[in-house]
């Protein structure tokens, strides 16, 4: 009797368990990372508008607006696959949207933290 007791146990135990959560999406990284993926190789992408872009944005950024159709293809089109990609936005919301469409496309993808408004205040420097 124990050993149908602890069998159904087992059984309930391992319908109870819920499947594995999917891997969590790495935080963004701060400044200093940034510039350390920029020095190893890395492409720099930019993804507000064109507007935001010419009131100033990181040296050796491509622009690739996150909110137009069509950007994953643009993206694509754009980036090697085959080098890491750092994404920045304003602060941080557009980013991840795009940054979340490039992994799931293959390519290896950070976030800046707070987006080059945290670039700024670090007293980085911006071209226009």
């Amino acid at each position: 009797m124990k050993l149908l007791t602890l069998t159904t146990a087992l059984l309930i135990s391992a319908h109870s368990i819920s499947p594995a959560a999917e891997p969590a999406t790495p935080a963004p990284i701060r400044i200093e990372q940034v510039e350390k993926q920029l020095a190893d190789g890395a492409q720099l992408l930019d993804v507000r508008t064109k507007e935001e872009w010419d009131e100033g944005h990181l040296k050796g950024a491509k622009l690739v607006t996150v909110t137009e159709d069509g950007f994953l293809e643009k993206a694509k089109a754009t980036l090697d696959p085959k080098k890491n990609v750092v994404v920045y936005c304003r602060t941080g919301r557009r980013s991840a949207v795009a940054v979340k469409q490039l992994r799931e496309a293959g390519f290896t993808v950070h976030d800046l933290d707070g987006g080059i408004t945290a670039w700024q205040a670090a007293g980085k420097a911006v071209v226009k």
